[in-house]
């Protein structure tokens, strides 16, 4: 059994609250904590059935809504928007937050972060940024883009913003950033095909207010700025050699380029000196591969690394 609970803390950019979702073990000895870094348009509530898994074998997990996400929406700014200045840094000095006011209260207990997507490339600036506060690292969903592609995005998204303004939504720009990945999957039967093979999944995170809402350009234009740091190797460079990094990722996802992209990170990452390193390509799957109809096998691989590391 899980105790559910909620709860705010102020966000690093001086103005807005970060709602939490905590997952509490009510009958086991607590073995460790898995903190959640969702992906862009969707929010932590999401992962209850993973997050109620882990915790029946003895795991708190924690799950915030980052800014312009869920509960976590900036004062006066639209949703999938994280603010006008130092966004993602935001996000990720957030997530730190969290982190320390968690393993605070569960001190001798290993921590670990589980970022899907968005949260993947957020959780990998949190490594180079933050080295030696994690005992492992999930990274779900993930990929590598070439610095070509980033800085083709980064013209369009600032001609785009001089002309519509960061909180504004850009057709072109979104069809750069997401377009591409529904072709892979045509005919396709909606435009978000690509997240899942399982139309029952599609369908709800169409149906959910809080998922697949229109990506601002400010928030394009910082996760462009993420890619280019984590895909700088002298940035790579500065993660803790030590720290145990487990890639999984459906091999039909095109966020990680069917595979191709998740590999190259992977090989990234053990060229930076990471010693501990896993990956699990999930054939037939597609990008969130936690609500997919195959996902138990999915929970399991992620329980069985944990458990091994806790």
């Amino acid at each position: 059994m899980a105790i559910t609970s909620e709860f705010f803390f102020p966000s690093s950019d001086g103005k807005t609250l970060i709602h939490v979702n905590q997952w509490t073990p009510s009958e086991r000895r607590i073995l460790g904590v898995v903190q959640i870094a969702h992906g862009v348009a969707e929010y932590g509530a999401r992962y209850a059935p993973f997050a109620r898994f882990l915790c029946g074998h003895g795991f708190v997990v924690v799950a915030n809504d980052h800014l312009g996400h869920g509960q976590s929406l900036i004062p006066g700014g639209p949703m999938v928007y994280l603010g006008e200045k130092d966004g993602w840094w935001n996000v990720v000095d957030d997530m730190e937050c969290l982190r320390s006011r968690v393993a605070k209260v569960f001190p001798d207990r290993p921590y670990f972060l589980f970022g899907h997507s968005m949260g993947s490339f957020l959780s990998r600036t949190h490594l180079i940024r933050y080295p030696g506060r994690l005992d492992g690292c999930i990274l779900c969903g993930t990929g590598h883009q070439s610095p070509a592609l980033i800085a083709g995005g980064k013209l369009i998204a600032d001609r785009e913003i001089r002309r519509l303004g960061k909180k504004a939504f850009s057709a072109r720009a979104d069809d750069l950033a997401f377009g591409a990945y529904n072709k892979a999957f045509a005919p396709t039967r909606t435009r978000f095909d690509w997240v899942s093979a399982s139309e029952e999944n599609v369908d709800a995170y169409i149906a959910d207010p809080l998922c697949g809402g229109d990506t601002t350009l400010g928030l394009f234009r910082d996760m462009l700025d993420g890619l280019s740091y984590i895909t700088r190797q002298s940035n790579m460079d500065k993660m803790d050699a030590d720290l145990p990094v487990f890639f999984i990722a459906g091999d039909q996802d095109p966020v990680g380029d069917m595979g191709k992209g998740v590999r190259k990170a992977h090989d990234c990452f053990k060229k930076a000196g990471i010693r501990d390193l896993s990956i699990k390509l999930y054939h037939g799957l597609r990008h969130e591969i936690l609500n997919e109809a195959s996902r138990q096998y999915v929970y399991r691989d992620v329980l069985d690394w944990l458990e091994a590391r806790a």
